[in-house]
């Protein structure tokens, strides 16, 4: 579980598998085939003049773009010195010096089992803080949950990433998808039902707690149509009463695991003028790979209203390796498809620790990278390997419990 992002070990980390080869095959092809195809699944997108004012049940607050420009996301900084306030007083913060520390997880398919062992190991070196903000795309958005709540749920997370197989989640749908029956080449349902198993009303209720508390928990998807980052507050969700919140907090997580191609996209109804629509959301790190904010949040409007003195300090969990690995490839059209499509995901990621890097330093806060060592040499035998899994989970486990050594510049910088 937890795994997902199926892109980085199916067909967008392909070179690991040949279940990964025959997915890039079967796009292809129905990619070709779509045309022909004798059913076509029906939607109702969102007019390109309304996508700015769509919402999701009448629910304002629980999400936003993230890349819209300075100045959006002003109502943001407002709820936060609000909920601030409320904790500790209209002047209670005047002058005080607060650490503020953030957690981001990358997406990385089953190499999610490194950021997962290294959190675990964290909490029982006895250093792990507790985060003010949580963000998570793709298998990040599947720790994500795990790791704002703390160490109390430290079990799941191990469980989650040391008991998972490929055979429990993935069934492929080759044929349906090539005769444009179905919208991916695998079946979603038991990545949902495993997202359901870990995922329930009393998480969601904790959840809630700790955003009445001022914190925060994000997760990143794609709207496909408009090409644009989506970030939902997950803790406004919860915090909503809404009596389907954790079903929609499901669909969030488990879009954000969507590879468009590999699962079907999650449709998200939403209305806008007073007319009922769908969006199309897919796996969040097809426009990033991880976030510490939007660019255009701007913090010091809340350091301003507040008087505090913040100390921030942002730690980055990169699940997957960020330097070059070799691998000779095939001159065939799809191993050389399947390469290109894995180097163009690596040197993605890359821009994004840079990214959030440019965007720390221009706010002064404290920049901490952790990502797969580069001489960890073993390959997972499938899209899903328990054994291979388990070995990174120890890895991550052993530098968390040690003391990580942190990197406080993204890779090439220095």
């Amino acid at each position: 579980m937890f795994i997902s992002q199926m892109s980085k070990v199916t067909f967008l980390r392909i070179g690991r598998a040949a279940w990964a080869y025959r997915a890039c095959a079967g796009l292809a092809l129905a990619l070709m085939m779509s045309a022909c195809a004798s059913s076509d699944l029906l939607r109702d997108p969102v007019p390109e003049g309304l996508v700015n004012r769509a919402l999701v049940d009448n629910l304002e607050g629980i999400r936003y773009w993230g890349d819209a420009p300075p100045g959006t996301y002003r109502s943001i900084a407002e709820e936060r010195i609000t909920q601030l306030q409320k904790k500790y007083g209209a002047s209670g913060l005047k002058g005080k010096r607060m650490d503020i520390e953030s957690l981001s997880l990358s997406g990385g398919g089953g190499d999610g089992a490194f950021g997962a062992g290294l959190l675990v190991g964290w909490s029982e070196s006895g250093t792990r803080p507790e985060f003010e903000v949580v963000t998570g795309i793709s298998t990040g958005a599947m720790i994500a949950p795990l790791a704002f709540l703390g160490p109390r749920y430290d079990a799941l997370l191990k469980e989650a990433y040391t008991t998972a197989s490929s055979e429990q989640l993935v069934k492929t749908q080759v044929l349906s998808a090539l005769l444009g029956s179905t919208d991916g080449l695998a079946d979603s349902k038991p990545l949902a039902n495993m997202v359901a198993r870990y995922t329930n009303q009393k998480m969601l209720e904790d959840i809630a707690a700790e955003y009445r508390k001022g914190r925060f928990l994000l997760i990143g998807t794609t709207n496909l149509d408009a090409q644009r980052p989506v970030i939902w507050d997950i803790g406004a969700l919860a915090n909503s009463g809404r009596p389907d919140a954790l079903q929609l907090m499901r669909k969030i997580i488990l879009a954000s695991a969507s590879i468009p191609g590999a699962l079907p996209p999650v449709k998200i109804k939403v209305a806008a003028d007073g007319k009922s629509y769908d969006e199309m959301h897919v796996d969040g790190g097809v426009t990033r790979q991880v976030f510490l904010y939007p660019p255009g949040f701007e913090p010091e409007i809340v350091d301003k209203a507040l008087g505090w003195k913040p100390v921030r300090r942002a730690y980055i969990i990169r699940n997957s390796k960020v330097a070059p690995e070799f691998a000779a490839t095939k001159a065939k059209l799809f191993p050389i498809a399947a390469r290109s499509i894995s180097t163009l995901i690596k040197t993605q990621g890359v821009g994004d620790l840079y990214q959030i890097y440019l965007t720390a330093k221009r706010d002064r806060v404290d920049y901490n990278l952790a990502f797969i060592p580069g001489d960890f040499a073993l390959q997972s035998k499938s899209a899903f390997d328990k054994a291979y899994m388990n070995v990174l989970f120890k890895l991550g486990y052993s530098l968390g419990r040690a003391g990580v050594r942190w990197e406080k510049s993204p890779p090439g910088w220095d």
